[in-house]
Parts: structure tokens; C-alpha cells; sequence
């Protein structure tokens, strides 16, 4: 089973996250409660999913972020006052309150987009139209479910791809079944 870190000051927090995650069968979850907790656990146990709120104890998780190496993903869940205030682009955001099935669905998704790998292309291929229709659709979910701009869901698609090597319409396809 993949492993996950949870990061909340939040005892609270941490324990419903890593019951949700945990108990779905998701993943197995490593808790943490400050920024350098977080950072040892990815530089010692290798894992590279993070989910967390705004802030640690330390620093914002946006700086955090920017501090990781560059294949960690981040799930940020707070408030959406908070949220609209991290412009950092590759952070997947959730506005609180969440439900069990929206985290689940944005856990699966980062973890099935960590695994992707496949050859990186020279040079971007011609989409079919059927292809843009799929883009189209994956960025609505992120928009709708994430409150993104259509802009920040074009970077996030293109960003994942980029990082795991995948085709876009691939990152589209898994943005689509995660989010259902």
C-alpha cells in the first residue's frame, strides 16, 4: 500500500484525514506536525504525496512546497479564504469543509498520477478532437470541484503530465475517474 503524508498542526485534523485515507484503504498514512517533520520524512522514507492545510507550525505549506524536491505532490485543504491566497501553481487544493468522497477522489487521483509513467514525446502530438473534448472535461471537474480558473486547470494537467511523463489526455483520463 502507498504511503502518504498527513500535516496539520491540528491533532483534530490529522486524525479524521488519516481515518478517512487509512480506513478506505487508500493508503497508509505517516503524520506529521511541523515543516521539518514533513521534509524528513520525504528525504528519509521517499514519499512524495503530501496532504496538509494552510500552515505548520514553522511555515506556510506553500513555501513548504516550494522546499520539496520537484515529484511531491501537495493536497491543500483549508478554507477558501485561505486557499485563494496560495498562487503557487502544482498545488492541488480542497476548500474545507470536505467530504470523504471529494478526499478520497483527490487522494486516489494524486496517487494513480504518481505512478504514471511513460515516455516523454519530443514533440507535442496533434490532439483529436475527441482528445480536446477530454481535456476540456477534466479541466471542468478541477474547475468545478477545486475552484481553479480554467487557466490554473490547464497548468495543473499540464504540470502532472510533465512531472510522471504521462500524456495529457492520459492526466485528463485519470482526473476523470478520480473524480467520480
Amino acid at each position: 500500500m502507498r504511503k502518504v503524508i498527513v500535516a496539520f498542526e491540528n491533532t483534530l485534523n490529522s486524525a479524521k484525514i488519516q481515518e478517512s485515507v487509512e480506513g478506505a484503504g487508500v493508503a497508509s498514512c505517516v503524520v506529521c506536525r511541523s515543516a521539518a517533520e514533513v521534509k524528513r520524512a520525504v528525504n528519509k522514507q521517499r514519499l512524495d504525496t503530501i496532504i496538509c492545510g494552510f500552515k505548520l507550525r514553522e511555515e506556510s505549506c506553500q513555501e513548504l512546497y516550494q522546499d520539496l524536491p520537484s515529484g511531491c505532490s501537495m493536497l491543500m485543504i483549508g478554507p477558501q479564504s485561505q486557499l485563494e491566497l496560495c498562487q503557487t501553481e502544482g498545488i492541488f487544493k480542497l476548500y474545507a469543509p470536505v467530504s470523504r468522497g471529494d478526499l478520497l477522489a483527490s487522494v486516489r487521483m494524486l496517487l494513480q498520477l504518481r505512478q504514471r509513467r511513460a515516455p516523454r514525446q519530443s514533440a507535442p502530438p496533434q490532439r483529436s478532437q475527441e482528445d480536446k473534448q477530454l481535456v476540456a472535461e477534466a479541466k471542468a471537474v478541477l474547475m468545478d470541484r477545486h475552484g481553479m480558473t480554467e487557466e490554473e486547470a490547464h497548468r495543473f494537467l499540464q504540470k502532472q503530465s510533465m512531472d510522471h511523463g504521462a500524456k495529457l489526455t492520459d492526466t485528463a483520463r485519470m482526473v476523470l475517474a478520480g473524480g467520480e
